[in-house]
């Protein structure tokens, strides 16, 4: 099996506040700086799931996503339960009583390195409006799970990007329930 460039040394070619280019041989790739990494909430309350809308820079539109945020990104040695747990409050104002990590995922693995872990948040209780912090802008959804398909593609047609990890909800296995 060929690693493809797997011994060769990895080159920084720039490094901002949150981004880093790499280049490994003839491979390029963008990673988390300072070994940052993410948490993706899958929320489910009483047959609903909570989405999230807010504008993406790099996308230039408003991007439809489960609620997600980063882990360690202030500097502490940060669990990915504990992460999404906060996250899911700033952004959806829903608390969750308990967290179940479903594993670690890659979303887009020949552009960047960047991977997250993907938690089923349950016993939810709602606690705040949400919306996330300073200027986030986030809006929250509160969609049915037998809607989610027409959802998605309303939400499509209006205008807005979709996030790929959307598409669990539009297949089985991953939301705990079983036909």
């Amino acid at each position: 099996m060929n690693n493809h460039d797997a011994d060769k040394p990895i080159e920084i070619k720039w490094q901002g506040d949150w981004i880093t280019a790499k280049k490994q041989g003839r491979w390029e790739f963008v990673s988390r700086s300072r070994g940052i990494r993410a948490a993706v909430i899958l929320a489910i309350v009483e047959g609903d799931v909570l989405l999230v809308d807010q504008y993406r820079a790099p996308l230039g539109r408003r991007c439809l996503e489960l609620p997600a945020g980063l882990v360690g990104d202030e500097g502490d040695n940060e669990a990915p339960e504990a992460a999404a747990a906060r996250e899911l409050e700033e952004e959806t104002g829903y608390r969750t009583g308990k967290i179940e990590n479903l594993g670690e995922f890659f979303s887009s693995p020949g552009m960047a390195s960047e991977g997250f872990t993907l938690v089923r948040a349950s016993e939810l209780v709602r606690v705040g409006q949400g919306g996330g912090v300073a200027d986030e802008d986030i809006n929250v959804h509160r969609v049915p799970l037998s809607d989610i398909a027409d959802y998605v593609a309303a939400r499509r047609k209006d205008g807005f990007a979709m996030d790929v990890k959307l598409l669990l909800l539009l297949g089985a296995g991953m939301l705990g329930e079983r036909d």
